[in-house]
């Protein structure tokens, strides 16, 4: 099997469960058939505003959708109808630590859905704990082995947080972190995932303040041959000027073929919709804007004309 993965992909994410249901609704616990409808529906009011983003004019097949099982109801099955590119997490939510959410059955759901990408969220810091990162290593190997057994692509989500005496080195200092640390940490992690023979075609990471760290881990990512792996930059949820600066930094790097945003996108207007305070279609278009602008931010960045 080539790894890798060499189209443009804008992807809206909108995988979050654990953290969605509570902070939107305060559902403590697993919801019942009533609240996860009610937690659907809001879920494909997300979909909404990317189906207007593609009437725009945005090609089908350069836009995805990251949604869950769980609380995606039939958005899943719609995206795959309309020519959207599909990616479904295999990650339990709210953990530290990577762990199946379906269990030993994960490849029965992950056939059931057929997604063009698996994904997965992994906090992984090369200092932090050697036995719970290994026990993560293993899983990871165990799925990246099947995945390539059938041929289909594996999109890797990597959060390196920042340890104790790391963040001590920055006076505990985020920002500092993020920029002085975080890329080399980055780095190693991918390193030290590929060397446990766990084989990525995208990987979905934070942003850098930096383009020369944005190569550095493109080089990472395609080193040992794997000359089509590609990255693209997440949301983690900040504000727009943050993310912009993430974009353009990235964006002119080759190897880096779009972004996966999420709560970025989507926060401010599907809360509004919740809370009452405007219309479905007013909340749809509100998210369509703000996925098409950062499109706008990305292609004006890698020096094309914006598409749509």
């Amino acid at each position: 099997m080539q790894r890798g993965y060499d189209q443009k992909l804008y992807i809206l994410a909108f995988d979050h469960r654990g953290s969605f249901q509570k902070k939107f609704f305060g559902i403590e616990g697993a919801p019942d058939p009533e609240q996860t409808a009610m937690i659907a529906d809001a879920k494909h009011l997300i979909f909404e505003g990317m189906t207007q983003a593609v009437a725009s004019g945005i090609k089908a097949d350069v836009t995805g959708v990251l949604v869950d099982e769980q609380f995606g109801g039939s958005v899943p099955r719609e995206a795959r109808e309309r020519g959207l590119k599909l990616a479904v997490p295999v990650e339990r939510s709210g953990q530290n630590f990577f762990d199946f959410e379906y269990g030993e059955d994960f490849g029965e759901h992950i056939e059931r859905l057929n997604p063009d990408f698996s994904k997965v969220l992994v906090r992984y810091n090369p200092a932090g704990d050697r036995a719970a990162n290994d026990d993560q290593l293993a899983k990871l190997k165990r799925l990246s082995d099947w995945l390539t057994q059938r041929d289909r692509k594996f999109l890797f989500e990597l959060l390196v947080p920042a340890e104790p005496e790391q963040l001590a080195q920055v006076d505990g200092d985020a920002d500092r972190y993020d920029a002085e640390l975080r890329p080399q940490l980055m780095r190693q992690a991918i390193a030290e995932i590929q060397d446990a023979g766990i084989e990525v075609d995208i990987w979905k990471i934070e942003g850098v303040e930096e383009r020369a760290d944005c190569e550095m881990l493109v080089a990472q990512a395609r080193s040992d041959g794997r000359d089509g792996v590609s990255c693209v930059v997440l949301g983690r949820g900040a504000d727009d000027a943050k993310v912009d600066h993430w974009l353009q930094q990235a964006a002119p790097v080759d190897g880096f073929v779009g972004f996966a945003i999420g709560r970025s996108i989507w926060w401010n207007p599907l809360k509004a919709y919740v809370d009452g305070k405007i219309e479905r279609i007013d909340g749809a278009q509100q998210i369509a804007q703000n996925y098409l602008r950062f499109i706008e931010v990305y292609e004006r960045a890698e020096g094309r004309a914006p598409v749509g």
